[in-house]
């Protein structure tokens, strides 16, 4: 297992992912919290509390909340591009046990995008000082507050590079995969969320868990402009644990599903 995590780690920073990883970190989290402090919530459409208050700080940095597909195209990218390159068959063949190869994998994106994510958290404190103070703004939360959320976000980052390694398992091919996510998390999660009736199941999708998780509340928002009763989103710890199964369900699928096919 150590070697086979050392062989991820160098094939990781082999690729293109290392490098425009920690830039799109930095973009996510940086220059997203930053431009919104700069504007101010309460400039939004509609209108939000601003980064003086408590809420306001909760409402900024969670924006990043929108960026969790970065993370699991790079979860889904870890995978698929094996298959698509035609090295998945050289590596199972150095490591004939496919459940030791999936499970090194897991674990090396998982250090990864908790990394990830603790770079985007880093990067949207500095946006969110930054920004108010180039505003001439105080912010309305304590340090501990702010790093409570952030931490918060941090994981929800790692959940989704595991998730995006059970995809890439699951479907294979590199741009089904990509497809795959990009649909589901701003278009099916969106309009499941819109819908009434349907939306009672929303605080248990992935992406209803991480706005509990997050404090992301702009689909509650937006429902209630359109004159649509929102489900009421799960507390942050139920939030957490349900982040948590799609987690073990995601490790279920990386490992158990390769088992069961051919390599081609």
């Amino acid at each position: 297992m150590r070697r086979l995590v050392k062989a991820e780690f160098r094939r990781l920073f082999t690729t293109a992912l290392w490098r425009w990883g920690p830039l799109a970190a930095v973009v996510c989290g940086g220059v997203l919290v930053g431009l919104a402090t700069l504007v101010g919530p309460e400039n939004f459409e509609p209108s939000m509390p601003g980064v003086r208050t408590e809420e306001g700080v909760r409402t900024v940095l969670s924006l990043t909340g929108l960026t969790v597909i970065v993370p699991a195209l790079f979860g889904a990218t870890a995978v698929t591009s094996e298959y698509r390159h035609k090295t998945i068959t050289f590596t199972f063949l150095f490591a004939p046990r496919r459940q030791t190869v999936l499970a090194a994998k897991l674990l090396t994106y998982a250090v990864a995008g908790a990394a990830y994510g603790l770079v985007v958290t880093a990067s949207a404190a500095a946006g969110l000082y930054g920004g108010a103070a180039l505003r001439g703004v105080s912010v309305g939360a304590g340090p501990g507050t702010v790093a409570e959320l952030l931490l918060r976000l941090a994981a929800a980052m790692t959940v989704y590079t595991m998730l995006g390694v059970g995809i890439g398992a699951l479907l294979r091919n590199q741009t089904a995969a990509l497809a795959a996510l990009g649909l589901y998390l701003y278009m099916v999660e969106h309009a499941l969320a819109l819908i009434p009736g349907v939306n009672l199941i929303y605080p248990y999708l992935p992406g209803g868990a991480t706005a509990a998780l997050t404090n992301f509340n702009l689909i509650s928002q937006a429902a209630a402009e359109i004159s649509v009763s929102s489900a009421r989103l799960l507390p942050p710890v139920l939030g957490a644990l349900v982040l948590a199964a799609y987690a073990v369900t995601a490790t279920a699928l990386a490992i158990g599903v390769p088992m069961r096919r051919d390599v081609t």
